[in-house]
């Protein structure tokens, strides 16, 4: 069964949500935020993940060369 993608419009991800979006397992999520190659928002309990900070992530990617 396939995930639905989050709306594009959407300001906050969940973890899971980030996940579908980037095609990563959640634990790869969640190792690259605490590595701090992905950045995030605690409120309480909850971690979020902006969408700009999605975007920085995925830019900062280096393609592998040929």
């Amino acid at each position: 069964m396939a995930s639905e993608l989050p709306p594009a419009d959407q300001l906050l991800y969940t973890p899971k949500e980030a996940a579908t979006v980037l095609r990563f397992g959640r634990s790869t999520v969640y190792e690259l935020m605490a590595e701090g190659a992905l950045k995030y928002v605690k409120r309480g309990r909850s971690r979020r993940i902006r969408r700009s900070d999605l975007e920085a992530f995925v830019n900062s990617l280096e393609p592998m060369p040929n």
